[in-house]
């Protein structure tokens, strides 16, 4: 969040979000991902009285793990490893992150 942002009005379908104002962290928690309920967040932040946000079109920085998911689809059918004195586990574990986004008003 930009540094003269004070406070954060969300409303959420799923999980719950807090804000920190000192580090201007917005962290939201949705936990188990529903199937048939798509996750949202709505709201506004505040400024002090007579404050402008400097920057038009700010960068959110957007973190986020999925586990045991891979949105591209891709699946591992069969690994061969050699040369190897350890029988390694059975299966695959998949997991989804994401990066920065811009935000265009």
């Amino acid at each position: 969040m930009p540094k003269e942002v004070t406070g954060c009005s969300m409303t959420t379908s799923v999980g719950t979000y807090t804000f920190d104002p000192v580090s201007k962290q917005l962290r939201w928690d949705i936990g188990k991902i529903q199937p048939l309920k798509v996750p949202t967040m709505r709201g506004s932040c505040t400024l002090p009285a007579g404050a402008q946000c400097k920057d038009a079109h700010p960068t959110i920085h957007v973190d986020f793990k999925i586990m045991q998911l891979a949105v591209s689809g891709l699946k591992v059918n069969r690994l061969d490893m050699f040369n190897e004195n350890y029988k390694p586990f059975k299966g695959v574990k998949y997991i989804t992150k994401a990066g920065n986004f811009q935000v265009r008003t």
